[in-house]
């Protein structure tokens, strides 16, 4: 019997899906994992495998569709067998077919058993007709059937009752755009065509995350100057050894790659900074989980190192070049992404000399590093001359790490970064 696919919930935040592209068309002939097509979550772009054999019947949604969690999105049946309509539910097989874990595909998820036409209760306290489609979309996506106005017959319940009440909160209109009265360039030409450019579900996702952070998180920030000089020192006589050892595949030390061990030490230094807020408690943590940004096309993601108090230089290097790849060809999962309790931004690399970052949410602070300058500084003989200095930002929780707190974790930074030998022992 055919099966309706279902647009999957690939991340526990996750409310709205886009399809990327399609890698199938109707009447092909469809394996176990076979690649589907690609799916935007609000976190990243991720493989759609399937599970279910079969020939592809009807794709019911277009590429570039924004689609709500259990919208149905194809068809798999058998050759020639006709596809059910989206709104109706198709009979269960007699046994559903496993699931194939994949480490970077995310499994086709089948439809649950079709239920008979089962009532919700509304909010007088009658029961309302409700499709068993729309229901089980209802139960997936959270929401009471019984409180939506039916525009089926008779008042019943459908999909898209189900999948308008579902999409609305993520692609609420704002109130109103800016600036729409801003006049035409004089000269006809401009810096770039007038236009509403659509945002896509991890650019909704960073927007209401942000504006959550720095609503709900009293933020406080701290600031250190640090010198460079050792560390670049030190970073090109590394450098140089392992390329004498590995040759073309041998690891390149980054700036980020010793800024992200030392916040890893000065961690195990300060503890009370790798902590979260947790309501009525602070969760302080025992491992090091490191989170940094990498800036995209469109939007910001943040990878995140596992375990970073016990990996060496090499391995924190080795691991956040794999991690950027796969975050630049948006191949992350969910739990690449997920659990950190530390993170570190870096503009460095765009001359930005010093800023403050957003938290994290739910770390307890984020490190900002700025560019490595030269500039005039009085040395410890109180001479002037060229040094290499480098400011780092910290904004901390103020409901989790206190002002003492937050200067004595960028002084054990400041030390590590200005004696460097002191991560590698």
């Amino acid at each position: 019997m055919a099966e309706i696919i279902d647009m999957p919930k690939l991340s526990d935040t996750m409310s709205v899906g886009t399809l990327v592209k399609w890698n199938v068309k109707e009447g092909q002939a469809v394996a176990f994992g076979d690649i589907l097509g690609e799916v935007e979550t609000d976190k990243a772009t991720m493989e759609l495998s399937c599970t279910v054999p079969g020939t592809i019947l009807k794709i019911y949604a277009p590429a570039g569709s924004q689609l709500p969690v259990g919208a149905p999105i194809c068809a798999i049946g058998k050759k020639g067998e006709a596809a059910p309509a989206p709104g109706q539910a198709a009979p269960a097989p007699k046994a559903a077919a496993p699931a194939i874990p994949e480490s970077t595909g995310i499994p086709c998820i089948p439809p649950a058993p079709a239920e008979s036409a089962a009532p919700a209760t509304q909010s007088d306290g009658s029961r309302a007709k409700v499709s068993p489609y729309a229901k089980r979309m209802a139960a997936q996506a959270a929401i009471n059937a019984g409180a939506l106005a039916g525009s089926g017959p008779g008042g019943r319940v459908v999909a898209r009752d189900v999948a308008a009440a579902a999409s609305a909160p993520a692609v609420a209109a704002p109130s109103g755009p800016v600036n729409v009265a801003v006049a035409p360039p004089a000269d006809g030409k401009g810096i770039q065509p007038d236009a509403d450019v659509p945002v896509g579900g991890m650019r909704q996702t960073i927007a209401r995350r942000l504006l959550e952070s720095k609503v709900t998180v009293p933020h406080f920030y701290l600031e250190v100057e640090v010198d460079a000089a050792p560390l670049m020192a030190m970073r090109e006589s590394l450098n140089k050894r392992l390329a004498e050892a590995g040759g073309a595949d041998a690891v390149k030390l980054s700036v980020n790659d010793f800024i992200l061990k030392a916040s890893a030490e000065a961690l195990r230094r300060v503890p009370a900074v790798n902590a979260s807020w947790a309501g009525t408690s602070i969760r302080q943590h025992s491992a090091v989980h490191l989170s940094f940004g990498v800036a995209l096309e469109d939007g910001l993601v943040t990878p995140v190192i596992r375990d970073a108090h016990a990996k060496t230089l090499k391995d924190i290097a080795v691991e956040a070049k794999s991690l950027i790849g796969k975050a630049r060809s948006k191949k992350l999962t969910p739990g690449e992404m997920s659990g950190s309790t530390f993170t570190v931004t870096n503009l460095g690399m765009y001359g930005v000399t010093g800023f403050f970052g957003i938290i994290n949410v739910p770390n307890a602070a984020i490190l900002s590093v700025g560019a490595t300058i030269k500039k005039p500084v009085v040395d410890a003989h109180d001479r002037l001359v060229v040094g290499h200095r480098m400011v780092i930002g910290l904004s901390g929780d103020h409901r989790v790490v206190d002002g003492a707190n937050g200067a004595q974790f960028l002084q054990a930074l400041k030390q590590l970064l200005e004696e460097p030998a002191l991560m590698l022992i």
